[in-house]
């Protein structure tokens, strides 16, 4: 939302070409996504690009959601997969970060949630739900967001396990992660 796209490019910027794979929901009209997408690609060490049904969730790889699309992940067997999806504006966004996250609730303690600068208060109930599943979750501070929205609404929840700097998130990703495989 409001001041994401450059908080988006500054944490995947900030990846290793091995980070864990990575789902985004970014709310930004239908036509600009894919142009958005190769942008962060040409920029991070990770690969970026615009999900498609079906794509699986791979280390190394950033899947961006498709503007006007909700995506889900879904388990198939081994692998996680996205599902690209129309439905109606969830809190009027489509696509809806409320929605990556509640799908994203089934897989539990095997995600780091991240809820990143905007307006309005899209993301925290899925934050809440990722919480209570068992994931790791971070919310942006207020000092750095652009518009402290979505994370103040997440926070005033319980869902934020951390409130971070924009400049540690990346960080903290990594560090959870790492976490989250050794628990297994």
């Amino acid at each position: 939302s409001t001041g994401g796209t450059e908080a988006l490019r500054e944490v995947l910027v900030a990846l290793p070409p091995n980070a864990p794979g990575t789902v985004i929901v970014q709310h930004m009209p239908e036509g600009f996504t894919a142009a958005f997408a190769r942008r962060l690609d040409s920029l991070a060490a990770v690969r970026v690009a615009e999900a498609a049904d079906g794509d699986r969730v791979l280390p190394g790889h950033v899947l961006l959601a498709p503007g006007n699309r909700h995506v889900r992940l879904v388990r198939d067997g081994a692998a996680v997969r996205v599902a690209v999806v129309d439905g109606p504006p969830v809190n009027q966004h489509r696509p809806s970060v409320d929605v990556l996250f509640e799908s994203a609730a089934a897989l539990g303690p095997s995600v780091v949630g991240v809820l990143l600068t905007g307006m309005g208060r899209d993301g925290a109930q899925g934050l809440l739900a990722l919480r209570r599943a068992g994931a790791r979750t971070i919310a942006q501070d207020e000092a750095t967001s652009v518009v402290w929205g979505m994370p103040r609404e997440a926070i005033a929840l319980g869902a934020a396990e951390r409130v971070l700097p924009l400049d540690r998130v990346a960080g903290a990703i990594l560090t959870l992660a790492s976490s989250v495989r050794a628990a297994r």
